[in-house]
């Protein structure tokens, strides 16, 4: 028997005002897939990531994760305990550590206690590469090594799926590959991973299945092998050639 899906977007609509962020998007994420979202700014993507875990609300359709809708606001807790997500900047405590950022929601949220918590964020700070930073503070890290703390914190907290919107786009290029080399090591490790990113390099490494979105539309979902190489649509064989040039 073939496993449900992890997520369904099922017809989503999302608008604000007069703009239609997200159009009638359905797609599905299986267990263990990477699937990135690619597209022009302003076409939808990081809305229709957030509303994976309801930090947008959808105005139509439905969103289900493992099981439970996402539609219904009594669930938000139990989704996103979940779902771990990783944003542009890296929203890490200044006044604490890269250690103490890490063990704070594993104290709060997962009830664990400080040395439990300490255990798994030195294990996790190892994991994405910086395991001698713990004892830092936010502003003695350069913004590659922030961004690592910020992963190393959704790790931590044992998600079943990551969300990762734009993860690369505020660090300065020299930073970039570090970040990156810790989401294909994540990917390569079988993580559920749905992805907004431009950078095509990882796209094409890492990806699964990209989804091709342009003003909220589904315009293509495809491989990265199709995408490259045979793209469907003519919006998107545009799109691809500005980027790639």
């Amino acid at each position: 028997m073939t496993e449900e899906p992890i997520i369904q977007i099922k017809n989503a609509y999302k608008n604000f005002g007069h703009i239609e962020a997200v159009y009638d998007v359905s797609l599905d994420v299986q267990i263990g897939e990477v699937l990135v979202i690619i597209g022009p700014s302003g076409g939808g993507k990081s809305t229709l990531l957030r509303c994976i875990n309801r930090l947008e609300v959808i105005d139509k359709g439905e969103i289900i994760v493992d099981g439970v809708s996402v539609n219904n606001p009594k669930n938000i807790n139990k989704i996103r305990a979940e779902i771990g997500i990783v944003f542009q900047l890296f929203n890490l405590f200044p006044h604490l550590t890269a250690l103490e950022n890490i063990t704070l929601a594993q104290q709060v949220v997962r009830n664990r206690k400080k040395k439990e918590a300490e255990e798994i964020a030195h294990y996790q700070l190892q994991k994405v590469g910086i395991g001698e930073k713990w004892n830092s503070y936010p502003s003695h890290l350069s913004g590659g090594q922030q961004q690592r703390v910020a992963i190393a914190r959704s790790l931590a907290m044992d998600p079943k799926i990551m969300l990762f919107d734009e993860p690369t786009s505020a660090l300065d290029p020299e930073m970039i590959k570090g970040v990156l080399d810790v989401m294909l090591a994540l990917a390569e490790e079988g993580m559920t991973m749905v992805v907004v990113s431009h950078e095509m390099g990882f796209v094409k490494a890492a990806a699964d299945r990209i989804a091709f979105l342009d003003f909220g539309r589904l315009v293509e979902l495809t491989t990265p092998d199709q995408l490259f190489n045979n793209p469907k649509t003519e919006r998107t064989r545009e799109f691809l050639s500005q980027i790639l040039e």
